[in-house]
């Protein structure tokens, strides 16, 4: 499936799907450590992002409706300070950086240090209470009221320095997605027990099958989400049932 978006080239992961060809069903999907990142991302996708990802159209419900709306109340009705944009270009502010936060779309307003505004920070010179060399802000010291002029400089990790992991689950595991896009830690315990569930008894029956999940694909599966309950059959086999499981 095509993984780059006409105008920006972006990351194209990749998962294992398991399917029942006698019974012509997905069971379930095996997913690395930055699939399972991309999927938590969905959970903090504000709405106003997947209707602007998806198109007014693209969304079930009246939301998109509602998006069209705010897109084409006059400036006349917004309040004054009010930016009409946070509704219909939310920004993402979250745990997850990114690189894995819907990092299979190409970013809205690219994350730059040179696009990223100075962040100006001052220390107290009071010597007369040590306790307001304690504080750094951007405003009067709290111990002693004085207005902080003492410039302080933020110096970020040094190269080489330990970094913390970006993302939102560990890779120390592999997981399972189930087609609903409920995910678990991937044992072989697990995998027994999801076939017992599924009332599997003929193993020859079972394949497996590499799909690549891009651009596109990532579109799909926030729409599916919102949708349907079998997202994963929706968006690599076609309506569940009716899919090509050949690979």
């Amino acid at each position: 499936m095509a993984a780059t978006n006409t105008t920006t080239t972006t990351t194209t992961l990749s998962m294992k799907l398991l399917i029942d060809r006698k019974a012509q069903r997905l069971l379930f999907a095996e997913a690395s450590k930055d699939v399972v990142d991309f999927l938590c991302s969905l959970l903090v996708l504000p709405v106003g992002a997947a209707v602007k990802l998806l198109g007014k159209e693209g969304v079930a419900g009246s939301v998109g409706s509602l998006y069209g709306s705010v897109e084409g109340l006059d400036y006349t009705y917004i309040q004054p300070g009010a930016a009409k944009d946070a509704l219909l270009r939310p920004a993402v502010l979250c745990s997850l950086d990114s690189s894995s936060l819907l990092r299979l779309l190409p970013p809205q307003r690219p994350a730059t240090a040179a696009a990223r505004p100075s962040l100006l920070l001052y220390r107290c010179t009071s010597i007369f209470n040590s306790s307001c060399r304690t504080y750094i802000t951007e405003r009067a010291c709290p111990t002693c009221g004085n207005h902080m002029t003492a410039a302080a400089q933020y110096l970020p990790p040094a190269a080489g320095g330990q970094m913390p992991v970006a993302g939102f689950v560990r890779g120390v595991v592999t997981y399972t997605v189930m087609d609903n896009l409920t995910v678990m830690p991937m044992s072989a315990i697990s995998s027994f027990t999801l076939l017992n569930a599924f009332a599997v008894t003929d193993l020859a029956a079972l394949q497996e099958k590499t799909v690549q999940l891009g651009y596109n694909e990532g579109l799909e599966i926030l729409r599916a989400s919102l949708q349907s309950k079998t997202v994963l059959s929706d968006v690599f086999l076609g309506r569940k049932g009716s899919g090509d499981a050949s690979s």
